[in-house]
């Protein structure tokens, strides 16, 4: 009996069987394939991490934007909150004489303005959120074994970045505690 060819699915196919057959196997088989790579323990691992990371994010946007703002505004001499805080570079069509009130007036007029406030505010958010990432691995490695903040220094001889509590740099592989130097006598 002839052999029959190969339809690049790993499966041999033959003319009584018919299109919707062939196309129900291969997504069976996409599927079950899915299924494994999406059930591995690194992936869902990974996708436990992102939905923590935004919620973490939004926590920390909402602590500076709705917490820590408002009572900056206050001390600093900024008469509004400091998102509001805009610069007019070119004014709209309708430019009132005393200037606009607010930014969402000059975007809606269609003035050229420059947001600083948000920028700020968005940094100042980006520097909250790096700060209290470090404060939770620095807790995690606390509590456990794991170092997750790795310190560096530089190497004596090669000058190139290793851990701090490596014994020998690798690479130029030389000891860091001193047994290379020479003696002095």
């Amino acid at each position: 009996m002839p052999r029959l060819p190969d339809d690049g699915a790993g499966y041999e196919s033959d003319d009584s069987e018919n299109l919707f057959e062939q196309g129900a196997r291969r997504a069976k088989n996409l599927w079950s394939g899915f299924l494994d790579f999406a059930m591995q323990g690194n992936v869902l691992e990974i996708a436990f991490g992102l939905i923590i990371a935004s919620m973490f994010t939004a926590v920390v946007t909402s602590l500076v934007t709705d917490i820590l703002l408002p009572p900056l505004s206050v001390l600093l001499p900024l008469n509004k909150n400091l998102e509001e805080k805009f610069a007019v570079l070119r004014p709209g069509l309708a430019m009132p004489e005393d200037g606009y009130n607010t930014l969402q007036l000059a975007q809606e007029d269609g003035a050229v303005v420059m947001a600083y406030g948000v920028f700020l505010n968005r940094l100042i958010n980006f520097i909250g959120v790096g700060f209290s990432l470090y404060g939770l691995a620095s807790l995690y490695q606390y509590f456990s074994k794991d170092p997750i903040i790795k310190r560096q220094v530089k190497c004596k001889y090669c000058r190139k970045w290793i851990n701090e509590k490596s014994s020998r740099c690798v690479n130029c592989t030389s000891w860091q505690d001193g047994r290379e130097e020479p003696r002095r006598g």
